[in-house]
């Protein structure tokens, strides 16, 4: 499980700055509520190999008893609760107030690690200006700027310190016999549960029409056709300012943790409401996360065919990034359309641990090259000269040339859709890296 790291501080001290810069501007926010002042908010960020999950919050009065401060301080308390370290954030210019000693007293209650972050330090002499800090009783302080990255690093290695990461284990990949973990994710009310009940045949997971009632990520092995799988029902997501009771919530980090930890990912879709933004928030993260997905479209039977036709160019907009993906429509309550799911998701799961080639690879980009040349950079023409395969789940094509730095997007998904085709890949991202080689002279286009 990736660790989660909470910011907390009272009203400007530049938290969301510094979410900014652990999270390098990621657009891998799934829990997007009601503004940054109001709800929690959540990203992805990286040390090195290792990752984690940053939780943004808004000012945090945790006296205030009534109105809009009351629910902000409600959010910032859960964030708490899920994180496995505070980031208790101060304001070094402004010097130490009444509500920071506020916050400090609060958070020496919650049994949590914890540190003193005091921010807006570019320039200044950190001996002079942090001593007062030190009477929150907290530890020592530490200097950052998040406006400019200083002591980023250093403040990541303390707050990351001790935890256990997953690495990756190859000997697992290879083997043909591992389970492939499946994440069933999507908006609360979709019909997670109730899938997956109508898989195993019982009620193995409670399924009510309320939007919710999946409180934390549940893993269930299951095998079928010989192959085995881990089922996790990831908890439902809420629609952002639909409810703010604090155990409605509690359950992002477990979703995000699922989808980050998970082989394949199931996205579940509600015919009678169409595509939201929530479902493309949610869509946004598993493919940042790199991770295969199959999308389901369920309660197809509940429409007629004018909403099923809208539903599909809703898909085809809104999730246009997902076009690798499969589309299925199923009814999980009426057992249709279950059978393609398998097949689908076992394909996706063999396209993203699928090994490349590298003379196969290098041809079929010269193949791509001889039919479309990337566009001229000045004088000069990109040269594209072999490609080798960087990684799996998802695949990591690189290849290699001169002045490839001027490689468009455009012809980098031109690229992409010759390599899946040629291997036949579906469900899975793809990512291509390009290297330009260390000879400073491109060569000149004739």
């Amino acid at each position: 499980m990736k660790p989660v790291l909470a910011l907390v501080g009272r009203p400007n001290v530049g938290k969301s700055t510094l979410f900014n810069r652990l999270t390098k501007g990621r657009d891998a926010i799934v829990a997007d509520f009601a503004g940054l002042t109001r709800d929690r908010h959540y990203g992805d960020g990286r040390l090195g190999e290792h990752e984690f999950i940053v939780v943004d919050t808004g000012g945090f009065e945790p006296t205030a008893e009534s109105g809009i401060y009351k629910e902000m301080a409600k959010q910032t308390r859960q964030a708490v609760a899920e994180a496995d370290a505070v980031l208790f954030i101060v304001d070094v210019r402004a010097g130490i107030t009444g509500q920071d000693h506020d916050i400090a007293r609060y958070l020496r209650t919650v049994g949590k690690k914890v540190l003193v972050v005091a921010n807006k330090a570019e320039g200044m002499l950190e001996g002079i200006q942090l001593a007062e800090f030190y009477e929150l009783g907290m530890g020592e302080p530490m200097a950052v700027s998040a406006a400019h990255g200083q002591g980023i690093r250093g403040l990541l290695t303390v707050a990351l310190e001790g935890f256990v990461f997953d690495e990756p284990d190859q000997a697992a990949l290879d083997d043909p016999d591992r389970p492939i973990r499946l994440a069933v994710a999507g908006r609360p009310n979709v019909g997670k549960s109730t899938l997956i009940n109508t898989w195993l045949g019982e009620e193995r997971l409670v399924a009510f029409d309320l939007p919710g009632t999946t409180r934390d990520a549940i893993s269930v092995p299951f095998e079928r056709n010989g192959q085995k799988f881990e089922l996790i029902d990831t908890a439902g997501l809420r629609r952002k300012g639909k409810v703010f009771e604090a155990i409605e919530k509690f359950s992002v980090v477990k979703t995000l943790q699922a989808i980050a930890d998970a082989n394949v990912v199931l996205l579940l879709l509600d015919a009678t409401q169409g595509v939201t933004d929530q479902d493309a928030h949610i869509a946004g993260y598993i493919l940042d996360s790199g991770r295969a997905v199959v999308l389901a479209v369920n309660k197809w039977d509940a429409v007629d065919s004018y909403q099923r036709e809208m539903l599909q160019r809703s898909i085809e907009q809104r999730l246009a990034f997902l076009k690798f993906a499969p589309v299925l429509h199923i009814s999980a309550i009426k057992r249709q359309g279950l059978g393609p799911v398998w097949k689908e998701i076992a394909d996706a799961w063999a396209s993203a641990t699928k090994k490349l080639p590298t003379p196969v690879l290098t041809r079929v980009l010269l193949e791509a090259v001889q039919f479309q040349q990337p566009k001229r950079a000045g004088a000069f023409r990109p040269k594209l000269r072999y490609a080798h395969q960087g990684g799996q789940n998802p695949p990591v094509i690189v290849i290699h040339g001169n002045s490839l730095d001027h490689v468009t997007d455009a012809y980098k998904r031109f690229l992409e859709g010759r390599f899946r085709s040629h291997f036949k890949l579906s469900g899975t991202p793809m990512r291509i890296e390009m290297r330009s080689s260390r000879n400073p002279f491109a060569e000149k286009d004739s």
